[in-house]
């Protein structure tokens, strides 16, 4: 996985069967209640995302970038269609849900998103996590796939920072097929573009971590 260690990212193409995403997308009850919904956050605690966020194919990779076990505590379901269409801005992940505001230096502002504290949190945490980007549908250059900076994920960056990492480049538009895996450090540097096509591009954004109890007695909440 040296690749993944140098660029922050990897593809990985059919960790899942094309019919196991129809059945999976079926089985989230808030999603076919709200379709037009641009997100869903908190989605640990449907069993069906919580059942895919557990499949021994999804912790063995994390397990293998990683070199050791790592537990899912956070899902978000983006949903990128019909009137759901937007573009995201060029940034870093850098929000984490906590139990509670830590007051321990290097974590910065707070926020609460449906009953959750969520803190901006030091670049020697983040460094340590993974997330798990799960296609449920195809994702190609009209559909607004991911975009990344390979090498961008090394540390927290100011505005101005992200910007000249943009312009020096190289950017990377990571077209992936129903089924397949992109596993990325919250740090990169990414964006993604509005649809120009009607293809829905749906996808579930697990987070990992070694440990709920991280540094200075803050702990992660699942979300």
């Amino acid at each position: 996985m040296n690749d993944f260690s140098e660029n922050g990212y990897l593809i990985v193409e059919k960790v899942f069967e094309r019919y196991e995403m129809d059945s999976f997308i079926e089985r989230i009850g808030v999603i076919n209640l709200e379709p037009e919904r641009p997100g869903y956050r908190h989605l640990m605690a449907d069993p069906a995302v919580r059942n895919l966020a557990n499949d021994p194919r999804l912790t063995e990779l994390v397990a293998k970038i990683s070199g050791e076990p790592m537990a899912p505590f956070k899902a978000t379901l983006f949903n990128k269609a019909g009137k759901a269409n937007w573009l995201v801005a060029w940034h870093q992940d850098t929000a984490l849900p906590v139990v509670r505001q830590p007051s321990s230096n290097g974590w910065g502002t707070a926020s609460v998103k449906d009953g959750i504290t969520f803190c901006h949190a030091p670049a020697t945490v983040l460094r340590d996590m993974i997330a798990l980007r799960i296609h449920v549908d195809d994702s190609g250059p009209d559909n607004g796939p991911l975009r990344v900076i390979p090498g961008s994920h090394n540390g927290r960056l100011s505005d101005k920072e992200i910007d000249r990492v943009v312009t020096d480049g190289p950017q990377v538009t990571c077209t992936v097929g129903k089924g397949g895996v992109i596993a990325m450090r919250p740090l990169i540097v990414h964006a993604s573009s509005k649809c120009t096509s009607d293809r829905p591009r749906r996808v579930l954004h697990i987070e990992y971590a070694s440990s709920r109890e991280l540094s200075d007695g803050v702990k992660l909440a699942i979300a």
